[in-house]
């Protein structure tokens, strides 16, 4: 074991990521135009992946009835706006949307990750729903399925999906690290209250560093949101981030970093418990 840097080699990948934070409205057109102008500005700046939060395509504060009535499926004008931004732009998106359901009442809470094609290469609904802290997303949302981890690649480096309260679960990104995951994207609506952003930032560094991996989290800024829109490395570092305002951070990811730190801290080896489903 060696303190000393990894040496790179041949099969060694860099990735820059844009996290983009900005707070969706009611508005659903207006909703496209701003995701639209933010991977403008992420593809700019060199960024070939840009995670966008939770509830992109619509939200209102609280959750109602409204959602249902603004679902979407993946092939709505979301989505089809999502796949010409990365046509135009050449890169990966990652965003949350309102997705229509067999339910008259209730959606989908859904990530989609879309590739340069347009194509959509990986899908995850939310699994834990937030009913904590005196919110019930539960009254309105449907649980996704404990299906296998969600992942695609981004130019060599293997991206993970989870959503906003799926971070107090320890298990979902661990289940990604076992499938490859070098980077999760973490989609967020982060609800501002007592002690709230320190719950994110502690959360956030921690995922990173027990799983050794990044993490890019987009959230919505305040007043509902914290905020807080961060890229971290495998060793919890935050490499970029955003404060209270709609904008764009970028940071580079790299394969060999994730490497060098799993050299460095073998915890995924030396751990003793596996994770299996609650029935």
């Amino acid at each position: 074991m060696t303190d000393r840097p990894a040496e790179l080699t041949i099969d060694d990948r860099t990735v820059a990521v844009a996290v983009a934070q900005f707070a969706p409205g009611d508005d659903r057109v207006h909703n496209r135009d701003v995701v639209a102008g933010l991977i403008a500005v992420a593809a700019s700046r060199g960024a070939r992946l840009v995670i966008l939060p939770e509830y992109a395509s619509y939200f209102t504060d609280p959750l109602g009835p409204s959602f249902a009535r603004n679902a979407e499926s993946l092939d709505g004008d979301f989505v089809g706006a999502l796949s010409a931004a990365a046509r135009e732009n050449d890169l990966f998106i990652v965003a949350g949307l309102v997705e229509r359901t067999e339910e008259s009442r209730k959606f989908s809470n859904t990530l989609v990750a879309v590739a340069p094609s347009g194509d959509v290469v990986a899908t995850y609904r939310k699994q834990h729903l937030y009913d904590a802290f005196g919110a019930r997303e539960s009254e309105w949302v449907v649980p996704g399925a404990l299906d296998d981890p969600q992942t695609f690649e981004v130019d060599g480096v293997t991206v993970g999906l989870q959503t906003c309260y799926d971070l107090r679960f320890p298990e979902v990104t661990r289940r990604l690290a076992d499938a490859g995951a070098q980077l999760v994207a973490v989609p967020a609506e982060w609800v501002r209250g007592p002690l709230k952003e320190f719950h994110w930032s502690t959360l956030l560094a921690a995922r990173a560093i027990e799983n050794t991996l990044y993490l890019a989290a987009a959230d919505h800024p305040p007043g509902i949101g914290v905020g807080l829109s961060a890229v971290l490395d495998p060793m919890g570092v935050t490499l970029a981030a955003l404060a209270e305002t709609t904008g764009v951070a970028v940071a580079e990811v790299s394969t060999a970093r994730v490497r060098e730190v799993r050299e460095r801290n073998p915890a995924l080896l030396l751990r003793r418990y596996g994770i299996t489903p609650l029935p």
